[in-house]
C-alpha cells in the first residue's frame, strides 16, 4: 500500500474519533443475522478449527513468497507458486489477466453469491532484510524485499478459501469463489486494469486483505487519496555539450523546468493534495545534450475530480517547459491510478463481528521482544504488539486524509468491498522500509495471518448463508455510496498496463536472490533454512 507511516494513520483515526461527528464509533453486529441459515454457527465453529489445521500451510506460503521478494509487474515466481498451489486444490486458473503477465484469476464453484478474494503480492525496492533481526541487516544488500508485508495476504485468502470450499462441497452450498492478486500495487498499476477487463462484473462482494499491525476493518471513505501516476517524456536534440551546445535542445532542461514549475504551482493547490516526483531519465552522459528525458509524477487528491484538475494543470506546466526549451512533450503516459477508497458498511459490520469472535493472536515473550526491540531501534514507542481489538470506526471527516493511496479504491467503486487488516507486522515502523520486512517471515506474521484467515473464512460463510448481508451491502452501495458519485476510470482507451516496470531491477537482483529462495522440501521454516535465531537482537555496544 502506498501510504505514510502507521503512526500517521493512527493520528487520522484519532481525529475522526474525537471530531464529534454524527457518525458514532461503536462496535456493531452483523446485519441480517436473524435470517441466517441454521447451519451457520456450527459451520463457523468447524471453520475456525479447519483454519488452525492449516497453520503450517499458511506459514509455508508466507515464507515462500517472502523469499522471492519480487517487485511490481515482475512477480513471476510468486504467481507461478500461488497458481500452482490453487490448481492442486481444485481451482481453475486463468493467467495473464487484463494483459498483465503476472496477473491471474483462480475460480471454483458455481452460482451466486460470487465472492472475490484479493491481496497484493509485490515488494519494495531496497527493502531486503533478514527476518527476525531487530536491526538493519539485509540478506542481499540493496536488493528488493517485502518491506510492506505483501508476502502474507494470499496465505490468508488461500487458507480461508480452501476451508470454505471444503464446507461448501460437503454441505452443497452454492456460490463461486474467485481469488486474484494485487499486481504492482506499489505503483498503483494493476487493479484499474482488472476493473476495465470486467473481472468484477458479476462479483457480489470483494473481501480484500492487507497486512497491518492490528485486526481491524472499517467502512465508508477511508481517508485515502485518489491518484494518477504519470510519466512525462520530453524529446529534444543531441549535440556536443562543449563543442556546439547551441545546436542542442536539452530534454533534461525541460524536465528540470517542469519540476520547478510544479513547485511554484504547489503553493496554490489545496492543502490536502500530495504530489511527488522522480527523474526517470536524465540523459546518458554529461558531454552529450540529452535528446530524451522523463519525469514521473504521483498526483494525489481527495477524489477523481480534484485529481483530474491537478493532472490538467501538470500537463500545462509540461507544455510550458517544452516551449521554454524548444523541445517537445513527446508522451504523457499513465503508469497507474487509484480512486479514493469507500468500504461497504454492511460487509464491514459482518466482518467486525467475526473479528471480535476471533480476537488477536496470543503473542509469546519472543514475539513481544522482537517487536519492542525493533520499536526502540526505530525511535518509536516500545508498546509491543497489539493486544486489544479496536472498535469498528466510522469514516473520518471529509477534510481529513492520511496521504496515501491504494488501487483497491477502484474495486470499491465497482462492487461492495472491504479490506481486512490482519496483525502480521510490527507497530511503529515507517512503512515502505526494510523495518517492515523484519516480522514478515517470523511467528508474528504466521500467527497474524492465521487470525486473518479465520475472520476471512467466517465472513465468507456469512455471505454464503445470510443473504441479507449481501442484499444490505448492495443497498448501501447503490443508495448511499454511489447515489451521487459514479466511477470513471483514470485510464484512457490506449493506456495499457505498464509491464516494463521494474524489469531491469529484477533482472539485476533475481540471480543474487535465487540462492536464498525457501526450500520447503528440506526445511520447515525460512528461519530454519537461514539459520537465524528468533529473535536476533542488536549486539550491545562495548
Amino acid at each position: 500500500m502506498n501510504r505514510v507511516s502507521r503512526r500517521v494513520r493512527a493520528m487520522v483515526t484519532a481525529l475522526a474519533v474525537t471530531a464529534a461527528l454524527p457518525f458514532p464509533v461503536v462496535a456493531q453486529s452483523a446485519k441480517g443475522a436473524a435470517k441466517a441459515d441454521p447451519r451457520l454457527e456450527k459451520l463457523k465453529v468447524e471453520a475456525l478449527a479447519k483454519v488452525d489445521a492449516r497453520a503450517t500451510m499458511i506459514q509455508q506460503i508466507i515464507d515462500q513468497v517472502f523469499s522471492f521478494g519480487e517487485l511490481g509487474m515482475q512477480e513471476f515466481e510468486t504467481s507461478k507458486y500461488l497458481t500452482g498451489l490453487l490448481e492442486k486444490n481444485g481451482f481453475t486458473v486463468e493467467r495473464g489477466t487484463a494483459g498483465m503477465p503476472t496477473a491471474w484469476l483462480a475460480k471454483w464453484g458455481s452460482g451466486k453469491p460470487v465472492i472475490s478474494l484479493g491481496s497484493d503480492i509485490d515488494g519494495i525496492p531496497q527493502a531486503n532484510q533478514k527476518p527476525a533481526f531487530a536491526y538493519r541487516d539485509p540478506i542481499v544488500a540493496m536488493a528488493p524485499g517485502h518491506g510492506e508485508g505483501h508476502n502474507s495476504g494470499q496465505a490468508v485468502n488461500i487458507a480461508a478459501a480452501l476451508v470454505v470450499k471444503e464446507i461448501m462441497e460437503r454441505e452443497k452450498i452454492p456460490g463461486t469463489l474467485i481469488l486474484w492478486p494485487g499486481v504492482a500495487e506499489e505503483q498503483l498499476a494493476g487493479k484499474a486494469h482488472f476493473v476495465r477487463a470486467g473481472v468484477f462484473k458479476d462479483v457480489d462482494v470483494t473481501l480484500f486483505t492487507h497486512v497491518g499491525d492490528e485486526l481491524s476493518v472499517g467502512w465508508g471513505r477511508s481517508g485515502s487519496q485518489a491518484m494518477v501516476s504519470v510519466l512525462f517524456k520530453f524529446r529534444g536534440q543531441t549535440a556536443h555539450s562543449a563543442g556546439a551546445p547551441w545546436r542542442g535542445k536539452s530534454a533534461l532542461d525541460a524536465v528540470m523546468l517542469m519540476a520547478q514549475g510544479w513547485e511554484f504551482k504547489r503553493e496554490h493547490l489545496e492543502t490536502q493534495q500530495r504530489s511527488h516526483y522522480i527523474i526517470r531519465d536524465g540523459g546518458d552522459q554529461p558531454n552529450v545534450v540529452p535528446q530524451t528525458a522523463s519525469i514521473w509524477f504521483f498526483l494525489r487528491e481527495r477524489d477523481h475530480e480534484r485529481v483530474m484538475r491537478n493532472f490538467d494543470a501538470a500537463k500545462r506546466v509540461a507544455q510550458g517547459a517544452a516551449m521554454m526549451t524548444d523541445t517537445k512533450l513527446d508522451t504523457v503516459q499513465i503508469i497507474g491510478s487509484a480512486w479514493d477508497i469507500h468500504f461497504n458498511k454492511a460487509v464491514a459490520e459482518a466482518a467486525h463481528a467475526n473479528i471480535k469472535r476471533v480476537g488477536l493472536p496470543r503473542w509469546d515473550d519472543n514475539d513481544q521482544l522482537l517487536a519492542k526491540s525493533l520499536q526502540k531501534e526505530m525511535g518509536a514507542p516500545d508498546s509491543g504488539l497489539a493486544t486489544k481489538v479496536s472498535d469498528l470506526a466510522a469514516p473520518p471527516p471529509d477534510n481529513v486524509v492520511w496521504g496515501g493511496s491504494d488501487d483497491i479504491g477502484d474495486v470499491s467503486w465497482n462492487v461492495p468491498t472491504i479490506t481486512l487488516s490482519y496483525p502480521s507486522n510490527i507497530p511503529g515502523t515507517p512503512g515502505h522500509n526494510w523495518a517492515d520486512a523484519i516480522a514478515m517471515a517470523t511467528p508474528i506474521a504466521h500467527k497474524g495471518a492465521v487470525a486473518g484467515a479465520k475472520v476471512q473464512a467466517l465472513t465468507m460463510l456469512d455471505l454464503l448463508l445470510t443473504p441479507k448481508v449481501v442484499a444490505d451491502a448492495w443497498d448501501y452501495f447503490r443508495t448511499v455510496q454511489t447515489k451521487e458519485k459514479k466511477y470513471q476510470s483514470f485510464l484512457g482507451p490506449n493506456d495499457g498496463p505498464p509491464t516494463f516496470l521494474n524489469e531491469e531491477i529484477m533482472a539485476k537482483w533475481r540471480p543474487l536472490m535465487k540462492p536464498f529462495y525457501f526450500d520447503q522440501t528440506k526445511y520447515k521454516t525460512y528461519l530454519e533454512q537461514l539459520g537465524y535465531k528468533y529473535p536476533t537482537l542488536k549486539p550491545a555496544v562495548q
